[in-house]
């Protein structure tokens, strides 16, 4: 069994994809940045007049993230608890990990998905995270 999901409380994707994407007991997400749905401003994100960061505070965009995140899963009838593999994306590493992984713990005590963190040279849009996720349900 193969379903899409679209949450109404996620940001609009920036292509021809669906939120999410159900493949037996297994929830695939795309990935998600920490845009709020309707806006066109992202959280912690300052750009300059060429449309490019010119500024970003890499907390409040994980915070986004998060929830959006969960938002989809739970849209999609799934939960957070249910996240089996993480793969995060940083536009920026060196300056940016430290202050990610303090913040993912905080919403990662208990349960622990498995992680992969990955350095990228910049995202779609002018963000500095992005995860893509997989979950049961």
């Amino acid at each position: 069994m193969q379903q899409h999901y679209d949450s109404d409380r996620a940001p609009e994707p920036v292509g021809p994809y669906p939120h999410a994407r159900r493949v037996g007991n297994l929830l695939f997400l795309s990935g998600i940045g920490p845009r709020a749905r309707g806006r066109q401003d992202i959280p912690g994100v300052t750009l300059g007049p060429d449309g490019e960061i010119a500024s970003y505070d890499i907390e409040q965009q994980c915070h986004a993230v998060f929830h959006n995140v969960r938002s989809i899963l739970e849209d999609a009838g799934s939960a957070w608890e249910n996240l089996v593999d993480i793969t995060v994306y940083l536009t920026d590493m060196e300056k940016d990990f430290a202050a990610f992984n303090r913040i993912y713990r905080e919403y990662f005590k208990e349960h622990q998905p498995c992680r992969t963190t990955v350095g990228v040279s910049r995202l779609p849009t002018p963000i500095a995270i992005e995860l893509k996720c997989i979950a049961t349900i």
